[in-house]
């Protein structure tokens, strides 16, 4: 079965409707649904930014399922995990251990004898943002509260309003370009041109934001229930890396890149 395959099976029965309250009601009390496989286990030597660290033996281990936060909330983001990892033995898991381009073992951080990821307590504290990197329903959906919670609560970076950005505001957005960011706005009108499907936020198509999904992301999405042109009118938080053509464009490659926030 092709990864593909495997993440489309995993989200058939993700609830894409499902409001921002509905995914904080998920328990954090419980043992974390991120708890894969294990891969090994370390002790923290450094650092390396919001979002990775290295372990006493050289491996370096970018941690799964989160992104950095705007650069103005990173130093606060390095010290949040600072004090959480530093110093410290962990257990690594994950689905693959399989390093990235950069030579990086990604995978979710627990410190020895925990049952919630470094991750899950990074978005409670607003320290960070949750990634798109989450083929697992459940894990994704428990990454979503954590950071739901912060967002409610105003912790960390949600104490700037300015986090989450307006659709309606396309050079605000511009200003991101080549980052990871978080947009939030009504689709006016969907359409298709070729083998792309443009979910348009704005009357002007050239200067206004933008999502667009590929053709196989269509399978995906059909996949798993969501008639996408049922999304005109609707209010879709989307995030993912900020592109330029003409106007802001975010291309959307995972199906965790997108919350359906409002109907009709």
């Amino acid at each position: 079965m092709t990864r593909e395959r495997r993440m489309r099976s995993r989200w058939r029965l993700i609830a894409l409707g499902a409001s921002v309250a509905t995914i904080a009601m998920m328990s954090a009390s419980h043992a974390s649904p991120c708890m894969f496989a294990e891969l090994g286990e370390g002790h923290v030597s450094e650092i390396i930014d919001a979002r990775s660290v290295r372990l006493d033996d050289g491996r370096e281990v970018r941690l799964a399922g989160i992104e950095v936060p705007p650069e103005e909330q990173r130093a606060a983001a390095i010290d949040a995990l600072g004090v959480l990892l530093r110093g410290r033995d962990v257990v690594l898991r994950g689905e693959d251990d399989t390093p990235d381009r950069y030579g990086r073992q990604r995978a979710f951080a627990f410190v020895a004898g925990a049952d919630q990821p470094v991750q899950s307590e990074l978005l409670r504290q607003g320290a960070v943002l949750r990634g798109i990197d989450l083929p697992d329903r459940d894990c994704a959906l428990s990454l979503g509260a954590a950071e739901a919670e912060a967002r409610s609560a105003g912790r960390g970076l949600w104490k700037i309003g300015t986090v989450i950005k307006n659709t309606e505001s396309p050079d605000d957005i511009l200003s991101r370009l080549g980052q990871f960011t978080v947009v939030e706005g009504k689709v006016l009108s969907v359409r298709q041109t070729g083998t792309t499907t443009y979910l348009n936020f704005a009357r002007s198509w050239t200067r206004g934001f933008a999502v667009t999904i590929p053709k196989r992301m269509m399978a995906v999405l059909e996949g798993a229930g969501v008639d996408v042109k049922s999304l005109a009118n609707r209010q879709v938080r989307v995030r993912g890396w900020i592109e330029a053509h003409a106007g802001p464009r975010l291309e959307l490659t995972q199906i965790a890149q997108i919350e359906i926030l409002s109907g009709n």
